[in-house]
């Protein structure tokens, strides 16, 4: 009798031990299978390419590499000298157009007051279209000393945005062509989560939902919340044929890879001392709970 007592002990045991790995299984497979969360995520911010407006050397160079600047603040100058010049001459060429002008203006007048005995009719009207002439003329004056200033303006680069300065190539002395790249600026306020979930996923993944943002890196989760959902992804296997007709790889019906929908995820906040750099992979969990986070942690290295 204790010896079927202990056998159908023994068996209980087992049978209770085979059931809490089933559900443990079941439970890490839902989780992994199934949860809102994925290992592909990435940092991103936007990057400005800083290329000046107008050509020159660069005689002043205020920033180094890596360097947090502000809106605003000074990047580097170009030689200002030639466009300095250009802005006199325009201011010359301006008041020799309104000196004319004003020459014209008053010839115009005063023959419209002289009577047909003195002058004629189209010698009147004559002196009018001069006169509007050199309004034209003086107006394009006007306009050419605007761009000159403007161009003296533009020698002068300014941060666009608030970041940081990365790639920073120039020095003193180079000469800079209009619209060449000269240096990256990472827009400080565009950092984000680019976050890549399975579709099957998805139907967890709501827009304002809570996310914790386990980076590679280690440290403390960081917060944030679904921010935007792509609504469309490339069809790989169907490019268009020579006739633009579907041309589709066969595929085998017991074999399908969930496809990965592109989500943004806005950081609501980042831990002191925590560092974000664009690129850094990270793990991200939608609607995480307290015990998630150790099951994240799990995956995080994982493939």
């Amino acid at each position: 009798m204790k010896t079927m007592v202990k056998s159908l002990a023994r068996v209980l045991v087992t049978l209770l031990i085979l059931l809490a790995g089933g559900l443990g299984g079941y439970e890490l497979w839902n989780y992994y299978m199934l949860s809102p969360w994925t290992r592909d995520a990435r940092v991103r911010a936007d990057v400005v390419t800083i290329a000046p407006d107008v050509a020159g050397f660069v005689t002043d160079l205020r920033v180094k590499d890596n360097q947090v600047v502000h809106k605003g603040d000074v990047l580097f100058v170009i030689d200002q000298a030639r466009y300095k010049l250009a802005v006199a001459t325009a201011e010359a060429n301006v008041a020799a157009r309104h000196a004319e002008l004003l020459m014209r203006q008053s010839d115009a007048d005063r023959r419209s007051k002289l009577t047909n005995l003195a002058i004629s009719d189209e010698a009147k009207e004559d002196s009018q279209h001069v006169a509007a002439s050199a309004l034209g003329a003086y107006q394009q004056a006007l306009a050419d000393l605007a761009t000159a200033k403007l161009n003296l303006q533009r020698t002068v680069v300014h941060a666009p945005v608030n970041g940081y300065v990365t790639n920073l190539g120039l020095v003193v002395g180079q000469y800079a062509a209009v619209g060449t790249q000269l240096l990256a600026l990472i827009d400080s306020d565009s950092y984000r989560i680019e976050g890549y979930f399975e579709e099957t996923k998805m139907p967890g993944v709501a827009l304002g939902a809570p996310v914790a943002i386990h980076l590679m890196s280690g440290g403390p989760a960081l917060k944030g919340h679904v921010e935007s959902i792509s609504r469309g992804i490339t069809d790989r296997d169907n490019p268009n044929g020579p006739q633009l007709l579907a041309n589709v790889t066969p595929t085998f019906e017991w074999v399908r890879l969930a496809q990965r929908i592109p989500t943004r995820i806005h950081i609501d906040s980042i831990p002191d001392g925590v560092l974000v750099s664009s690129g850094m992979t990270c793990t991200v969990v939608v609607g995480e709970s307290a015990a998630e986070p150790r099951l994240a942690s799990m995956f995080r290295l994982g493939g």
